[in-house]
């Protein structure tokens, strides 16, 4: 089994992408959202934050079974930091058990890595338009 670490701006920016509706099919915007999940479950904001979103995506698309499941996870949250109870590498989707641990997905660990490498490439060309900091 294996997790990925909390890094806020990769958080984010999974974030951000799993809410352009008209740029993603909802297929791609699920993966965004799981790999969100993926990332920040172990706080408990992100963690909260991205089973909202993931209630919202359901409610949007009309798919009450995930609606059901959010909202189940939603309720789960608290109570799993509480306990220090948290599925490691869980996408965080009604289809898997909410309380099973995953290795992280391999489609998932590659969003998660495009991503912390576009962040890093964003910030060394930053860097190198200035490179004293002004």
């Amino acid at each position: 089994m294996s997790s990925t670490s909390f890094n806020p701006a990769v958080f984010d920016r999974l974030l951000a992408l799993s809410a352009a509706p008209g740029a993603w099919p909802s297929e791609e915007r699920w993966r965004y959202l799981e790999a969100a999940h993926v990332v920040g479950q172990t706080r408990f904001v992100p963690h909260l934050k991205t089973h909202a979103r993931m209630l919202a995506l359901a409610w949007h698309t009309r798919d009450w079974p995930e609606v059901a499941g959010q909202m189940f996870r939603l309720a789960l949250v608290p109570l799993g930091h509480t306990l220090g109870r948290l599925p490691l590498g869980n996408p965080g989707r009604s289809n898997v058990s909410a309380f099973r641990p995953f290795a992280v997905r391999e489609d998932l660990q590659a969003t998660i890595n495009a991503v912390s490498k576009d962040l890093a490439l964003a910030r060394r060309d930053v860097t190198e338009r200035d490179p004293g900091g002004r």
